[in-house]
């Protein structure tokens, strides 16, 4: 097992054991969703000497952390789990990257996406994500998670995911390719 170079940003010390399990890897842990200026020091350290991966759990919470973290390191890289494969079927259990398999955590910090640059601009407007269907309509939700998924954005409502395509750089034509081959899948 190879180590990663980046230090991975974690919610909690559960999620550092499930982690810890798939890679080897160093975790800073927010201790919930608290982001104190002294974990956030400590995560700016890190991001300067190592590099960060924000991987926090697929919900308020962990979305909440990962737009601060995202302020203060704007070139940070970040890791996503669906809520599925962070536990969701579990019953009684909130969701959580403790509660996903070695494999999936492997495969999510496998597809890790680093923030676009200034370099990077994205197309997509708000329109386009209305003419698209993926916002303000009936059904809207569950084309936008497919796509949000596909392209590793993590859980989003309608407004974070115009944020996170154009955070990610992701033009208007590979958002019009992703739509067309989940369609392609379903049909």
């Amino acid at each position: 097992m190879s180590k990663i170079q980046e230090v991975l940003v974690v919610e909690g010390k559960a999620d550092t054991q499930a982690i810890q399990h798939a890679v080897d890897a160093d975790t800073l842990e927010t201790n919930g969703s608290a982001l104190s200026p002294s974990t956030l020091a400590a995560i700016k350290a890190a991001a300067a000497t190592r590099g960060i991966i924000v991987f926090t759990d697929p919900d308020f919470n962990g979305e909440r952390l990962r737009q601060l973290i995202t302020q203060a390191v704007p070139d940070a890289k970040h890791a996503f789990l669906t809520k599925d494969e962070a536990g969701r079927q579990i019953k009684h259990h909130s969701l959580g990257i403790e509660y996903a398999d070695s494999a999936t955590i492997q495969h999510a910090l496998a597809q890790v996406v680093t923030v676009a640059t200034n370099d990077t601009q994205s197309d997509v407007t708000r329109q386009d994500l209305i003419e698209l269907h993926l916002l303000a309509g009936p059904q809207t939700g569950q084309l936008r998670q497919q796509v949000a998924e596909r392209l590793q954005l993590g859980y989003v409502n309608g407004k974070q995911f115009l944020k996170r395509l154009q955070m990610f750089g992701i033009s208007k034509a590979e958002l019009m390719a992703t739509i067309q081959e989940i369609k392609e899948e379903n049909a």
